[in-house]
């Protein structure tokens, strides 16, 4: 540390003394002899070494930075993981939780929702969870019935033993060969071969078994869908509205904190200013019809984002267009690596995520991840 004040201090008196040292007859023939010093080899390696020192003390420094300010963060209290029970009739569970359940009696066992969304069926997801732990959204029927689910932590529970964390293989040996497409009136939707995840028809529900290729393929995420649900959806998107617009936003922000306290890591708070940056490159993608961090003007993230005036130590940007729903973008992000890498950043403090839907109501996903500057 001393020994940095030290070049710093020499670096400071030779800035603020260069008018006086050119302004000196002599100083040209200092530079001539300088110049022939820096041809010496010998020199030239000594000041390459001071260089790589000077390099990797300022790296030593913000790394110990980046350690004090995550030590300042308070850690998040644990919650206990409920008690999970292998239904008798059904296939599946979620918290002890199946389709057709009363929305009363579901929110006796886990309380008031922290959020309500519009999601692309029509209805609503509503979102149980403490600090993003024992996490799940319900979707509910017009009867108060629950007609949808999704979870991405251990909260499954099956009469036949899969659960989170188990083998793609393992899935096939007890439910067989997934559904290779999914008919809508006389309309056929063809799954892509390769995919991450498989379709299950059960218990008069559409099941899709989301695979994580970076855990060897084991369960990371289970959606439950009723039948009648599902076809009530006409197409593969759901008519562009602000709503849904918004909806899918708040979904992919705490879809992302999930999975960060799924691997111990802390939770991102909402940031409306950026929430903009990300909402405008997705109208931009859209309307121009192009996918990409560098906008047609040339623009990096980094550039929107100083544009709009935020500040900021460090930052990323993920990107996801054409899936119907924030849930299949936000698993299509968690098997992308360097989209998972933004997701599970410790650095990151912030998040805002913006959505836009083109011609044919594809939406076009934008998340800004960042840290404010301190000053």
């Amino acid at each position: 540390m001393r020994q940095l004040f030290s070049l710093l201090l020499i670096g400071g008196l030779i800035y603020f003394s260069w008018p006086y040292l050119t302004a000196n007859k002599d100083f040209q023939n200092i530079k001539n002899e300088m110049n022939t010093l820096k041809e010496n080899p010998e020199l030239s390696s000594a000041l390459d070494a001071i260089s790589n020192g000077i390099n990797q003390l300022i790296w030593q420094l913000d790394k110990k930075k980046e350690e004090l300010t995550q030590s300042e963060q308070p850690p998040i209290p644990k919650v206990e993981k409920p008690e999970l029970e292998a239904p008798a009739e059904r296939t599946f569970t979620i918290h002890n939780v199946g389709i057709g359940d009363a929305k009363t009696e579901v929110e006796k066992q886990l309380g008031a929702p922290k959020r309500v969304s519009i999601n692309e069926y029509g209805t609503e997801w509503h979102a149980y969870h403490e600090n993003f732990q024992n996490f799940l959204m319900v979707s509910y029927g017009d009867d108060g019935k629950v007609n949808g689910m999704y979870t991405n932590q251990d909260l499954l529970a099956s009469k036949n033993g899969i659960k989170y964390g188990s083998p793609k293989e393992t899935v096939k040996q007890q439910l067989g060969e997934p559904l290779s497409q999914l008919r809508k009136g006389l309309t056929y939707y063809q799954f892509q071969e390769e995919r991450d995840y498989d379709v299950y028809e059960r218990d008069g529900s559409y099941v899709t078994i989301f695979y994580d290729k970076h855990k060897n393929n084991t369960v990371t995420a289970v959606q439950m869908i009723s039948e009648q649900l599902e076809q009530s959806k006409p197409g593969f998107y759901t008519e562009a509205t602000d709503a849904l617009k918004e909806g899918f936003e708040y979904q992919l922000f705490d879809l992302t904190n999930a999975s960060r306290v799924n691997n111990g890591l802390g939770i991102l708070g909402w940031d409306d200013q950026v929430r903009e940056t990300a909402r405008k490159h997705s109208a931009d993608m859209a309307e121009k019809k192009y996918f990409s961090h560098t906008n047609l003007e040339g623009q990096s993230p980094f550039d929107r984002m100083a544009e709009d005036e935020i500040t900021f130590s460090v930052a990323g940007e993920n990107l996801a267009f054409g899936q119907f729903s924030s849930i299949f973008a936000h698993e299509g992000l968690m098997n992308s690596l360097g989209h998972r890498e933004n997701i599970l950043k410790p650095d990151f403090e912030l998040l805002g995520v913006g959505v836009a839907f083109g011609p044919k109501h594809e939406p076009y996903f934008t998340e800004n991840f960042y840290t404010k500057r301190k000053l």
